[in-house]
């Protein structure tokens, strides 16, 4: 049920405008993909809560082999936790969206308890931890990428010629303490989950398919049942019928036993060789005034730091990543803790602008969401915000709605990937997370007016998506439908566009309905954009067919 509301047809009663008739309404409700545990969908499915059953108890035994081994690896974690580190307090350096720093920092003096310090390099903090707080670190929403800092060097004079710099560089990798940071990055190894490239998972069924071409075909389930070695039983399979679910079943299992498989392996080779850890130094550089290039510090810095530790470079497949970042006179020296950005982890059906989940977060969290609010996304796209929000904000109700079918359809298949991803996860099945998608008009919404808490969405840059030329209608019609159906005197927007201008031409004549209050300037793949924070101000939305004496439908 809508969390404030007792009626199973709450969502009808409130959302949806009391004068559209029945069959639009039931429309509308058709084009619904239903991923909320609310009681309208629960009566809707209850045909289908038999079948359920049916395959209940076995897909239970099959996931409590992940949870089982998930909770002894835990268990494992915090041994070599309490036994390599204790009480070890390091630094964590971690890359956020541009122009969201403080809302990283807020994020980080919220859930760690740790003070934050936002970097003069935009898009950067650094905050103390003690180690057993790390695994509290990668689950951050508003970071993209974690280093442990090996140290900091504030003010460092570089010399005149480029020789000299670099032979300070060279210096340097033998003065750094790298004892403590090289502890946090094998404990952190030691837990964190190595995925396997979904392609190696796909690689033998696809090479079956080649091979019996000509003769009799492999049944299709006969194959995903070697890849997961018997895991999954053919009727499991059938209960998923969207094919995205069972491509993330079989990847996330596939995984879990590839992730087995390997350790089996390197334990033995430890067994049998001793360790040689491969490497790379990548250099992020930002200022003017130095004489040398970032290939040219990774270059003979890295030389050392190999000469060092009797390390092999390798660029491509590493073990370990030394971070050199220079920002003017400042120079931190760090080790990765993260492999892959930490804003790939809800969409796995990219459109031709997905957002980033990170992004998303700091969006969403400017709008401060309260318990029971709803929450709008009119140009959802692949569904980013609206998915980012119903996985943080699971106390809100939240609709992902666009005029194109293909981002609908999208945005349904994220939010199946990611149900699938964490019912493996967690061990048992999920009932879904309070978020629905729809097709609809953003000019023509089909919400009651002032029924919606908080609006957030990616508007259309007019680049890759629209044009610049049809902006100029669309940002006012959305802005006027916006102020409708956002509630007067609470209500609030964050909107980003990086059509700055016709977006401020838009609200100049707005400024009855909606109040600036903040703007967040950032950076979209190299595009200046911002983010506004808008604020529905007490005045009652009034039609325009209203002021000239009409009847209006709403």
């Amino acid at each position: 049920m809508l969390f404030s509301l007792k009626s199973p047809n709450s969502r009808r009663n409130i959302l949806f405008n009391p004068h559209f008739a029945d069959e639009d309404i039931e429309a509308y409700e058709n084009k619904f993909v239903g991923h909320s545990t609310y009681v309208w969908n629960c009566i809707k499915d209850l045909g289908s809560i038999a079948k359920m059953s049916d395959v209940q108890e076995t897909t239970n035994q099959l996931l409590d082999l992940n949870l089982h081994e998930n909770q002894r690896s835990v268990q494992e974690m915090e041994s070599g936790l309490r036994s390599e580190s204790e009480d070890l307090q390091v630094t964590i350096g971690a890359t956020v969206p541009t122009g969201f720093e403080q809302t990283a920092a807020d994020e980080v003096r919220e859930k760690l308890r740790s003070s934050c310090k936002i970097s003069k390099d935009r898009g950067k903090i650094y905050f103390d931890i003690s180690v057993e707080s790390l695994a509290q670190v990668h689950c951050l929403r508003s970071v993209d990428n974690l280093f442990v800092v090996v140290q900091e060097l504030n003010d460092y004079q570089f010399k005149e010629t480029k020789e000299e710099v670099l032979k300070d560089f060279e210096e340097l990798a033998g003065k750094l303490p790298w004892s403590d940071p090289l502890k946090v990055w094998k404990i952190n190894t030691s837990f964190k989950k190595r995925k396997t490239k979904r392609n190696k998972i796909n690689e033998p069924s696809s090479k079956e398919k080649i091979d019996n071409g000509q003769g009799d075909k492999r049944d299709e389930r006969d194959v995903k049942k070697e890849l997961t070695n018997n895991a999954l039983e053919s009727h499991i399979l059938d209960y998923y019928e969207n094919p995205a679910i069972k491509e993330d079943i079989l990847t996330l299992v596939g995984d879990d036993l590839a992730s087995c498989n390997d350790k089996t392996d390197e334990k033995s080779r430890e067994e049998t060789e001793p360790e040689v850890l491969k490497f790379r130094v990548t250099c992020n550089r930002a200022g003017e005034k130095h004489c040398f290039s970032s290939n040219e510090a990774a270059r003979d810095f890295g030389g050392a730091v190999q000469e060092y530790f009797k390390w092999k470079a390798d660029m491509t497949n590493f073990d370990v990543e030394v971070l050199l970042n220079i920002h003017d006179n400042e120079i931190v020296v760090g080790i990765a803790l993260t492999e892959e950005s930490l804003h790939r982890r809800n969409i796995t059906h990219f459109g031709p602008t997905t957002l980033r989940s990170t992004l998303a977060y700091g969006m969403l969290r400017l709008c401060a969401p309260q318990p029971t609010d709803i929450i709008v996304d009119p140009m959802c796209g692949t569904g980013a915000i609206p998915i980012e929000g119903a996985t943080e904000w699971t106390n809100c109700y939240h609709i992902a709605g666009d005029n194109n079918p293909l981002a609908v359809n999208r945005t349904a298949n994220n939010i199946t990937s990611l149900l699938t991803k964490n019912q493996i996860k967690e061990g048992k099945l999920s009932w879904g997370l309070p978020i629905d998608a729809i097709q609809w008009d953003v000019c023509n919404l089909p919400l009651r007016t002032g029924s919606v808490d908080i609006i957030v969405t990616d508007m259309p840059f007019g680049k890759r998506m629209g044009s610049k030329k049809r902006n100029w209608n669309l940002y006012p019609a959305c802005l006027r439908e916006m102020s409708r159906v956002c509630r007067p005197g609470t209500g609030r927007a964050v909107l980003l566009t990086q059509d700055k201008k016709c977006f401020i031409k838009a609200l100049s004549g707005m400024g009855h309905l909606w109040r600036k209050v903040h703007t967040v300037w950032v950076n979209i793949g190299g595009l200046h954009a911002a983010v506004y924070l808008l604020k529905r101000t007490p005045q009652a939305f009034v039609h325009s067919s209203e002021q000239e004496g009409e009847r209006t439908p709403w």
